[in-house]
């Protein structure tokens, strides 16, 4: 996947609209201050990902299996993590390093949440080891947050389709 972040195609109109939800989303100060998740560079890329996460499980499902808007998603993601790297000051030598960085750590994320879905206590490990990286008293946050991510879950499967693509807040608040 990562490849195709760095050739031609542009990301299609449902992508970006899918993507800027995740980002809008992922921008509420609820996750800051209730939740505890750090508000700094590393924590807005975990709600970020957490968010797209989100989007891909439910384009995962039978009913709608959609590889190719898949990709376009991940890929406009990361065209915008590596815009945002370079608006930061980040050199164009590092830039390269640092989004191959965060795609392994993307991959990482989707992978333990995938997998730990089915089962609340695998998700709160998942949540707690990755998004609050085992820091003492985050318990209750991450806990707060593995219901959230179920919640979620839930509410986006309950989508029909074609409102994937239009509706403008996807998420449950």
């Amino acid at each position: 996947m990562l490849f195709g972040i760095l050739g031609k195609k542009n990301s299609s109109k449902e992508a970006k609209h899918l993507y800027n939800t995740a980002l809008d989303q992922s921008r509420l100060e609820v996750f800051y201050s209730e939740y505890g998740v750090p508000d700094s560079v590393d924590g807005r890329f975990e709600m970020i990902a957490l968010h797209v996460f989100l989007i891909l499980h439910r384009l995962k499902q039978r009913d709608i299996k959609n590889n190719d808007l898949s990709q376009e998603l991940f890929d406009h993601m990361f065209k915008d993590l590596d815009q945002a790297l370079r608006e930061m000051g980040i050199g164009d030598l590092s830039v390269g390093r640092k989004v191959k960085s965060m795609a392994k750590a993307f991959y990482g994320r989707v992978a333990a949440f995938e997998a730990s879905l089915h089962d609340e206590k695998e998700l709160n490990e998942a949540i707690f080891r990755n998004i609050y990286r085992g820091q003492e008293g985050n318990a209750q946050n991450s806990l707060k947050l593995a219901k959230y991510l179920e919640k979620q879950v839930a509410h986006l499967s309950d989508l029909k389709n074609a409102e994937l693509t239009t509706t403008t807040n996807l998420f449950k608040n």
